[in-house]
């Protein structure tokens, strides 16, 4: 099993940045393809973003393109989600998610973080 620690989410304002990190433990993270999932209050959880195990495949959800991107650290077993130009629709829990899979699945993900809060004022 592997599993997944977030850190770095906070409060920002509109347009700034933030980066959030999700350290992995237990495996490596070169087996699993690895994904970035956000809930916001009183709506699902939805993917925002994804690589897979070489990073040579990406998925972003159409929200977040252009504007955030999902980066992986196989040496240091970390993935990140890089956020710019953040809107006050971002706010929401993110959380990290692990999945052996050759693609970047959108859903299906196996094992996930606790999650990190991220709150973008207007």
């Amino acid at each position: 099993q592997v599993q997944l620690v977030e850190s770095g989410g906070g409060l920002v304002q509109t347009g700034g940045s933030l980066r959030l990190s999700c350290a992995a433990s237990g495996r490596t993270i070169s087996s699993y393809a690895m994904g970035w999932f956000r809930q916001a209050p009183g709506k699902e959880r939805e993917f925002v973003g994804g690589l897979s195990r070489r990073s040579g495949n990406s998925a972003y959800a159409d929200s977040v393109k252009d504007r955030f991107t999902v980066s992986r650290d196989n040496n240091r077993n970390t993935v990140y989600l890089q956020m710019n130009n953040l809107k006050p629709e971002d706010t929401a829990v993110y959380y990290c998610a692990a999945k052996e899979s050759p693609y970047v699945p959108r859903a299906g993900y196996s094992y996930w973080g606790q999650g990190t809060q991220v709150t973008v004022s207007s």
